[in-house]
């Protein structure tokens, strides 16, 4: 009889395969697997509620019915015209729109970033009448790739700053110990993927220009857009606060402008159109991984991988960092990096401790590969799966091909870029 470990990993692979060969069925996938852990017990009944993570699902949940209403009010209309103003071409303006999205995921969560910026990419590719997928994809790509820029901008950098491991406030991920902080590993390595847009992107030349001038019908919806990004940076600056804040924060900015809309034309049924058109699929789909993430960290396996990357590393700190670095970057594709994260800090703690060196070099390479390594697959970070179901509402469907042409070099320059600044500055 095979243990649960091995059931675990089985089903683990088995559902990997199924979200691959079978994208409009990905939700019901996930759930499947996640029902198969609870039933035999790789994740008990009562850690069901603590595996979901229910402040990124009220985010996602309140976001979309604030963007539906930011949408009708043809605000991104309004911006996609100022930015095509700025941009000569296509390609440009699909490299304008990833570093602008990348800049805010610097100081907001990721997935608030990705729900804010894509419907300016969908206004701008309708404008052009061209497909949004490829720019869609470099947006939520791009909104993966800073979070670890700033200690405001991913849960793993919260966790790298902790007293226990790296002890930093705002300013360490600048300038720590005389030396240039994290934020600057990050930021080479989003200077890194422009030429990777440029190449990806060579033959969208087409020249844009804004030939329709748009008139915004209600300012209310943008108002309660920006007063949601001030409120989500001003709250992540708060120590100690519940965990579902940023999810609270959604979904009250979204009510406020619901509410608003039913006051001002009194029409119940718009609201409910709005409700009823919600991506549902995302959310299940991010329950579904949430409790199987769940289960393979209950199991144990999530340990495993952290124990087997620091063996082979043994005592070559250039070895050890290497695999840090990429064990991350491959581990983080499928599993969530916060578990993974949380298991893998007390063990660098020990192990630089015992070998008489900085441990900020191992942090450092930690929180880079576990961050940028969910950009491999899209499946690999929320903000990836949000933005996929964002595309599937537009009657578009991304393969995994689709994604990983775009996620795999952006993965790759950006990881190549903070491991070299890294080694050079911090060893």
């Amino acid at each position: 009889m095979i243990s649960l470990k091995t059931l675990a990993i089985i089903l683990f692979v088995g559902m990997y395969v199924g979200l691959i060969s079978f994208p409009k069925r990905r939700a019901v996938i996930a759930l499947c697997v996640a029902a198969i852990y609870v039933v035999t017990g790789i994740l008990p009944v009562d850690e069901v509620p603590t595996a979901v993570d229910w402040n990124v699902l009220l985010m996602i949940f309140g976001t979309l019915l604030l963007v539906d209403y930011f949408i009708e009010s043809k605000m991104p209309n309004l911006i996609a015209e100022k930015l095509m103003d700025l941009a000569p071409n296509v390609m440009w303006v699909t490299i304008f729109m990833s570093l602008f999205s990348g800049l805010i995921s610097a100081f907001i969560d990721n997935v608030a970033t990705l729900l804010m910026v894509a419907p300016v990419g969908l206004a701008i590719c309708k404008k052009l009448k061209i497909n949004p997928v490829p720019m869609i994809i470099s947006i939520a790509v791009s909104s993966n790739l800073q979070g670890a820029a700033t200690l405001v901008g991913d849960t793993t950098s919260i966790m790298l700053a902790a007293k226990e491991y790296g002890n930093m406030d705002f300013m360490d991920f600048f300038w720590m110990d005389g030396r240039l902080g994290i934020f600057f590993a990050v930021e080479l390595g989003a200077i890194l993927t422009v030429p990777i847009m440029m190449f990806l992107f060579r033959k969208d030349k087409e020249p844009v220009e804004a030939t329709e001038k748009t008139v915004v019908t209600d300012y209310v919806p943008s108002i309660m857009m920006v007063a949601h990004v001030v409120l989500l940076m001003g709250a992540s600056f708060i120590p100690e606060k519940p965990e579902i804040t940023n999810g609270m924060i959604c979904l009250i900015c979204s009510l406020i402008g619901m509410a608003w809309e039913y006051f001002k034309d009194h029409d119940s049924g718009r609201i409910k159109r709005v409700v009823k058109s919600l991506d549902y699929d995302t959310v299940l789909l991010l329950t579904g991984l949430f409790m199987v993430i769940g289960g393979v960290k209950n199991i144990g396996l999530v340990n495993d991988l952290a124990n087997f990357i620091v063996t082979v590393g043994g005592d070559n700190l250039f070895i050890l960092f290497t695999i840090v670095v990429w064990g991350s970057v491959l581990i983080s594709a499928f599993i969530d990096n916060i578990p993974y994260v949380a298991t893998m800090l007390p063990i660098l703690k020990s192990v630089t401790a015992t070998l008489g060196v900085n441990p900020c070099l191992m942090y450092f390479g930690l929180l880079c590969g576990a961050t940028l390594g969910g950009n491999i697959t899209p499946v690999g970070a929320s903000c990836n799966i949000a933005g996929v179901g964002m595309l599937r509402k537009e009657g578009y469907e991304v393969s995994f091909k689709d994604f990983t042409r775009i996620g795999i070099p952006f993965t790759l320059a950006a990881v190549i870029g903070a491991y070299v600044f890294l080694w050079v500055l911090w060893r």
